[in-house]
């Protein structure tokens, strides 16, 4: 098979899924999971894990793995904490990579737009390259495009429900007005999801949930793999347009009992 690569940041990446590390059952079962789903960019929450010095560090284990790591900035309500917190993983890991969270509440999970783009600004000014996740609204995509971001990543149906993409029309919006990649975030729940997304035309997916709390996660790693090159290359073929009739996949000419009409 040929080389999908694509790259974000000046960061050259072979997998175009994206991996969380919360809520697994134990490190092993993550390390696992990584390696099954194929990736090579996962996520980190620094207001999870404190970054220190012991070997058991999560950010080391995953840097001694290979892999490159996407710091988050989760769980912030303001563009001010999310600012802070951006800066704080950047000291702490030494990538300018930065995915950036800014929800409006923490039942809902929806991100704020106004303090997102706000934040987002400020980042870019900073030297960050930054990711932000983002309703699946065309203008807010384009506006965190206009102002610097490397990438959007608008949500497929709200963090952590599974319930796959709720909008597609919106998707397939934001992919044909956004230049820089596309990766659908939060609200995947399954592999078909994630065939889907990149039918929709996205770059790219980021899961965490649908893989920690299904029954068999290092399984459904394996699945959201397979999936996402599904998709990707039925994109890439450019499926035929839908006919509104049937029509005939066998030729009828000169078929005996076949009167012409």
């Amino acid at each position: 098979m040929t080389s999908d690569a694509w790259s974000i940041g000046g960061l050259q990446l072979e997998s175009r899924v994206l991996l969380g590390t919360a809520m697994y059952a134990n490190r092993e079962e993550m390390l696992a999971c990584i390696e099954a789903s194929g990736t090579s960019l996962v996520t980190v929450s620094l207001r999870r894990v404190t970054p220190g010095q012991h070997d058991g560090n999560l950010y080391k284990v995953l840097s001694a793995a290979g892999l490159h790591l996407l710091p988050n900035t989760a769980g912030c309500l303001t563009a001010r904490d999310a600012i802070r917190t951006a800066h704080l993983g950047r000291e702490a890991l030494g990538t300018p990579l930065v995915k950036l969270e800014v929800v409006a509440d923490d039942e809902t999970l929806l991100p704020d737009g106004e303090q997102l783009l706000e934040a987002a600004e400020q980042l870019v000014r900073d030297g960050f390259v930054v990711l932000p996740y983002t309703n699946d609204d065309v203008v807010l995509a384009r506006k965190l495009q206009d102002v610097g971001c490397a990438a959007v990543m608008p949500l497929a149906a709200p963090i952590g429900t599974g319930l796959g993409i709720r909008d597609p029309h919106a998707l397939a919006l934001i992919r044909r007005y956004v230049q820089v990649p596309v990766i659908i975030d939060a609200g995947l729940g399954t592999a078909s999801h994630v065939t889907r997304a990149f039918e929709l035309g996205a770059d790219a997916v980021l899961l965490n949930t649908a893989v920690a709390k299904a029954s068999d996660p290092r399984k459904m790693a394996e699945a959201v793999r397979w999936a996402a090159a599904a998709g990707r290359a039925a994109y890439l073929a450019q499926p035929m347009p839908p006919r509104f009739l049937g029509g005939p996949s066998s030729p009828t000419e000169g078929v005996p009992w076949r009167t012409p009409s």
